[in-house]
């Protein structure tokens, strides 16, 4: 399979396998996993009810969160944080974690890991006896240069004029630096800067008529629309995304996308494994371009 797509209202949310008779109120859909052909990455939406939680536990695989509405205490070796909307995190391979919902209402989040968690080996995710101290929860602080995993966006994060030195003060890297292009703008979340290794995660924006073509990568790619309405191709295969919608392109699925709406396209972006320093972007056109020139070439040389 080279590529997936799945409605926000066909999600069908269930306790994931390995956290049977090990959480409460804690379900997920696998959108992207081992059984639907991804090799590189797993893409789950979860959320957990209220008084919910879920054993602790540590994976063999870099897990990502990020949270898209209500909030979630993640409960830490270095202590319990607060994670609300436009929340996230980095959990690294290997650190024991466990989560819980303190508050008022049902949290939903995005859940990704990389590398890929195997159902053959228990889904990579083992429980220590001895549970992780749950600690009175903190909420992220992004301008506290000791924060190492976790930050914050927001919509107006990927707004070009907003961007002054007062208002880049609430993060503590240069993470909060833009990326422009052809009505598109990105802004890194998680990557190597945040001491991921294996992933990353980023925001992305189109502006109306913004459009990438046709391309496919060495990596593989999870989308979760946000705002707005967007029409994707993956392989020839053309589909309408509009919020809460989730899309997988697999390595050399030629994908393109397009704003149709009237307003902004925003989404969640996750690749792995990580980028390569060069050629992480194939363009047809590019090598379309080379193709016609070496046939004018060849005519040229013979009449």
């Amino acid at each position: 399979m080279t590529h997936i797509v799945r409605r926000v209202d066909d999600l069908v949310y269930a306790t994931p396998a390995e956290f049977t008779g090990r959480c409460a109120g804690y379900t997920g859909d696998a959108v992207v996993d081992e059984a639907k052909g991804a090799v590189q990455m797993g893409f789950r939406i979860a959320r957990v009810e209220v008084g919910g939680h879920v054993a602790t536990h540590l994976h063999s695989f870099e897990e990502s969160i990020y949270v898209i509405a209500g909030s979630l205490t993640l409960d830490t070796p270095e202590g319990s944080y607060l994670l609300g909307a436009g929340d996230y995190g980095l959990i690294p391979v290997g650190m024991t974690h466990a989560l819980r919902n303190t508050a008022a209402e049902t949290v939903d989040f995005a859940e990704m890991r990389a590398p890929l968690p195997r159902e053959r080996f228990g889904f990579d995710t083992q429980f220590p006896a001895t549970p992780i101290a749950a600690g009175e929860p903190q909420p992220i602080d992004v301008r506290d240069p000791r924060n190492r995993y976790f930050g914050n966006i927001a919509p107006e994060s990927m707004d070009p004029t907003r961007q002054t030195q007062d208002r880049l003060a609430v993060s503590a890297s240069m993470r909060t630096a833009l990326l422009l292009y052809s009505g598109i703008t990105v802004k890194m979340m998680i990557d190597s800067d945040q001491g991921a290794d294996l992933s990353t995660m980023f925001m992305v924006q189109y502006e109306p008529d913004g459009l990438a073509g046709a391309h496919d990568h060495p990596l593989e790619e999870a989308y979760l629309v946000l705002e707005g309405e967007v029409e994707a191709s993956f392989d020839g295969a053309t589909h309408r995304l509009a919020p809460g919608d989730i899309a997988w392109a697999g390595v050399g699925c030629v994908h393109s996308f397009r704003n149709v709406g009237k307003g902004i396209v925003r989404w969640l972006e996750t690749q792995a494994p990580q980028p390569p320093p060069r050629h992480s972007y194939r363009f047809a056109r590019d090598w379309s371009y080379l193709e016609n020139a070496l046939a004018a070439e060849a005519r040229h040389q013979h009449p």
